[in-house]
C-alpha cells in the first residue's frame, strides 16, 4: 500500500464513521443542518446571499454506503451560504495592484502568491462584488487540476479567475478543517474525477460541485475527526518517505547488484580457478605472436607501444593464473570511424553512429545511409564484421556491442571499432568486462571536452584490463548470466 492508498482509506474511514466512535450526547446532524438552513435564509431575507436551487434531492440509490444514525447524506451545496467562481473574462493585467489568482496558484494545495498576476485595484474592486474571497472561506479548483480544496489563510485581498470556485459556508456549523478532508476523501474525489469533463482544461462545473454527495457528522464529532486525521497525518508523511526511500533502492538495487557482480567477476572471485588451466600469461603471449603475424602478412598495422603497467596503477589483486595488461595489447586492430561527415543518401549502405547503439544493441531504425561507393572507401579503414566489438567513445560513451549481423555498414567518428581473435577472447566476456566498474570508470575519468564529451583512441586503447584464462573467461560469463537474469527479476 502507498501512503497515498494509506492516507485515501484513513480519510475513507472517516467520512464513513468509522475513523472515530460516536458520542450520544452529540447533537445529530439533522439539527446542525436545521441551523445551516436558517442561517442561510437570514443571509438571504438580508439580501448578503442569494437562494440557490440547483441542488437536487439525494435519492437511496446515490448513497454510496452506511453512516451513522447521527449523520446525515446532502449536497454541498446544502451547506455553503455562497458558491460562485472567478471572473469568466481576462482582465487587463498590470505590473503591481491586485493578486489575480488562478488554479496555478494553488496547485501545490496552499495558496502561493510568489507567482500570481496582478490586476487594477479598480478592476478587483468591479470582481470583488461578485466573488469576494476572505479569509476562513474555501477555494476548490475547477478547471484543469480540478478538485483541489484550500482554506483562505490570509487577510490579503485578491481575486480569482474562473479556474477557482469560492465556498462560503458558516464556521461555527461547518468545521473548515473537516470540509478540506471530506473534498480530499475518495468519495468526494472519484465524483470529481467522473464529472470533470471537456476537452483541454477540463471542467468541473458548478453544478455538478453543488450537487457533490457528502455524509455530513455531528459538529463536536466533525473536530474529533480532524483531530484524529491530524494525529494520524504525521505517520502517513513518515511512511510516504520511507517508501520514496524504499522506492529509490528498489530502482537502484539491480543496478548496484549488477556492477557488483561484474567487480566480482573481473576480481577472479565469481568463480573458482581451475590450476588445470592455462594461465592468461600464455593466453597473452599468443595474442601477441599472432598480431606479429598479422603484421608481417600486413594485414594489420604496427600499434605505437602502449605504457608499461606500474604497481600504483593496479586497482586490487586478481589470481595469479590472471594477467594485468591494456585493452590494446589483446585487439587486433583498434580504431574509430570516419573524422567526417559523409554525404547522405535516401538508400544504401546503413551508417551508423552512437545514437544507433545507445540503446546497448545495434539499431538499424533511424540510420543514415551513404552510397555503396563512399562505403567502399570508407570500409578500407574501419570495417565492421559479425563477431567484431563496437564501442561507444562520443557523447554516450563506454558502451561494448558485439556486431550480430553479415549486414555491411559503416561508423561514423563517434564509434570505435575493436578486432580481435574471438578463439582466444570471448567476446561475452569482453562485453562484460568493459562494462564492469574497472573499465566504466576509466571511461568516465578519461572521457573530456565540452559538448560531446570524448573518449580518446589513445586512452581506450591504454584502459587497465584483468585477463584470466580462457576457459575461466566462458564459465564467468556463464556465471554472469545467471546471476543478471536475477537482477533484472529485481527490477
Amino acid at each position: 500500500m502507498t501512503s497515498q492508498e494509506l492516507k485515501n482509506s484513513i480519510y475513507q474511514f472517516a467520512v464513513q464513521g468509522k475513523l472515530v466512535p460516536q458520542n450520544p450526547h452529540d447533537d445529530p446532524a439533522y439539527e446542525l443542518l436545521k441551523k445551516i438552513k436558517i442561517d442561510k435564509e437570514q443571509l438571504y431575507l438580508e439580501k448578503k446571499s442569494k437562494r440557490d436551487n440547483s441542488t437536487l434531492p439525494i435519492t437511496e440509490e446515490e448513497k454510496p454506503f452506511d453512516i451513522p444514525e447521527t449523520w446525515e447524506w446532502l449536497r454541498l451545496g446544502d451547506i455553503v451560504t455562497k458558491l460562485t467562481d472567478g471572473t469568466h473574462y481576462t482582465p487587463k493585467y498590470t505590473v503591481t495592484g491586485i493578486p489575480f489568482l488562478s488554479v496555478k496558484d494553488m496547485s501545490s494545495g496552499k495558496l502561493d502568491f510568489r507567482s500570481t498576476r496582478h490586476i487594477s485595484h479598480e478592476e478587483h474592486k468591479i470582481l470583488y462584488k461578485r466573488c469576494n474571497p476572505e479569509k476562513g472561506d474555501l477555494l476548490l479548483t475547477k478547471v484543469g487540476t480540478t478538485g483541489i480544496p484550500i482554506i483562505v489563510d490570509t487577510d490579503k485581498e485578491f481575486s480569482l479567475f474562473v479556474s477557482v470556485a469560492l465556498i462560503k459556508f458558516n464556521n461555527n456549523l461547518i468545521n473548515s478543517k473537516f470540509l478540506v478532508h471530506l473534498i480530499n476523501s475518495p468519495l468526494v474525489q472519484n465524483q470529481c474525477t467522473n464529472a470533470t469533463k471537456g476537452v483541454g482544461n477540463k471542467n468541473w462545473v458548478m453544478r455538478d460541485i453543488a450537487n457533490t454527495i457528502i455524509p455530513l457528522p455531528p459538529h463536536a464529532e466533525q473536530q474529533r475527526i480532524v483531530d484524529k486525521i491530524e494525529e494520524l497525518l504525521p505517520y502517513i508523511k513518515q511512511y510516504g518517505t520511507a517508501e520514496s526511500e524504499l522506492r529509490k533502492l528498489n530502482t537502484k538495487f539491480p543496478e548496484q547488484l549488477k556492477k557488483s557482480v561484474l567487480q566480482y567477476a573481473v576480481q577472479g572471485k565469481l568463480i573458482t580457478q581451475n590450476l588445470n588451466d592455462e594461465p592468461a600469461s600464455i593466453l597473452l603471449e599468443r595474442i601477441k605472436a599472432e598480431k606479429k603475424q598479422l603484421i608481417k602478412e600486413k594485414k594489420i598495422k604496427q600499434d605505437k607501444q602502449l605504457p608499461d603497467i606500474k604497481d600504483d596503477e593496479i586497482p586490487f589483486e586478481i589470481p595469479d593464473s590472471w594477467m594485468w595488461c591494456k585493452l590494446g595489447d589483446i585487439t587486433n586492430k583498434l580504431t574509430d570511424g570516419t573524422h567526417y561527415t559523409p554525404k547522405y543518401t535516401e538508400t544504401g549502405v546503413p551508417f551508423l553512429s552512437v545514437k544507433d547503439m545507445s540503446s546497448g544493441k545495434l539499431d538499424f531504425r533511424s540510420t543514415r545511409y551513404i552510397s555503396p561507393e563512399e562505403h567502399k572507401i570508407l570500409f578500407s579503414r574501419c570495417n565492421p564484421e559479425k563477431g567484431d566489438l563496437l564501442l561507444t567513445k562520443v557523447g554516450t560513451t563506454g558502451i561494448p556491442i558485439i556486431v550480430d549481423t553479415d549486414t555491411e555498414f559503416s561508423l561514423f567518428v563517434s564509434v570505435a571499432l575493436i578486432k580481435f581473435n574471438t578463439k582466444l577472447i570471448n567476446s561475452e566476456f569482453l562485453v562484460h568486462l568493459i562494462n564492469s566498474p574497472l573499465v566504466q570508470n576509466q571511461c568516465t575519468n578519461a572521457t573530456k571536452g565540452v559538448g560531446n564529451k570524448n573518449w580518446v583512441m589513445r586512452d581506450i586503447a591504454n584502459t587497465l584490463i584483468a585477463l584470466p584464462p580462457l576457459s575461466e573467461q566462458k564459465l564467468i560469463v556463464e556465471k554472469v548470466e545467471e546471476v543478471l537474469g536475477y537482477c533484472d527479476k529485481l527490477k
